[in-house]
């Protein structure tokens, strides 16, 4: 029996890497999604406020009283209202599994850690994690990342959407000089 599931997860883990999928489709597929999104649950994408509502239901699991009393709070989970009982949370879960299945299916799941040649494991995932934890800070600040505000909100032509993209690149690129050690 044991012999049977190293085979399997020899066979999950271990496939050779397939090609990756024509760029032109995927943007295809994408806003097919984007519009299956907005045409049945009648919101766009997005992921960063996905975050928000977790850290909602984590501190409605402690200290309820709390959510109640802070408006940003109140307006996900106030009362008996379930931060997670929404459409964005199953949007970010569901991009996850697919993410996982498409990368088990495909011989693209495994660890690894991108980077350059002259910095170490560490110092990236260090580097990483600051930059998520200001993108994430910014996307808020922002009320949105560049999937809810990019693709969302760029697809009806929302001009404070624009806006934010071209601050999200433009500042990509700004940065890119002072970083640029971590990758060459």
């Amino acid at each position: 029996m044991n012999a049977e599931k190293t085979t399997f997860w020899q066979k999950i883990f271990r496939r050779p890497e397939k090609p990756y999928a024509d760029p032109y489709l995927g943007g295809i597929v994408m806003g097919l999604v984007l519009f299956a999104s907005l045409f049945i649950t009648g919101s766009g994408l997005g992921a960063s406020g996905t975050v928000g509502r977790f850290a909602v239901f984590l501190i409605d699991l402690v200290a309820p009283q709390h959510v109640d009393r802070v408006p940003d709070f109140l307006h996900w989970g106030g009362g008996e209202t379930n931060p997670l009982d929404a459409t964005l949370p199953m949007i970010t879960l569901g991009s996850i599994l697919g993410g996982l299945v498409s990368g088990l299916i495909h011989g693209r799941f495994k660890p690894e850690i991108f980077k350059g040649p002259n910095i170490s494991n560490r110092t990236r995932l260090i580097m990483a994690f600051l930059g998520g934890v200001f993108f994430v800070y910014g996307a808020r600040m922002a009320r949105g990342c560049t999937s809810g505000q990019g693709l969302s909100g760029g697809a009806t032509l929302s001009a404070g959407s624009w806006a934010v993209v071209f601050a999200i690149f433009g500042g990509a690129w700004a940065l890119a000089y002072f970083v640029r050690k971590l990758w060459l």
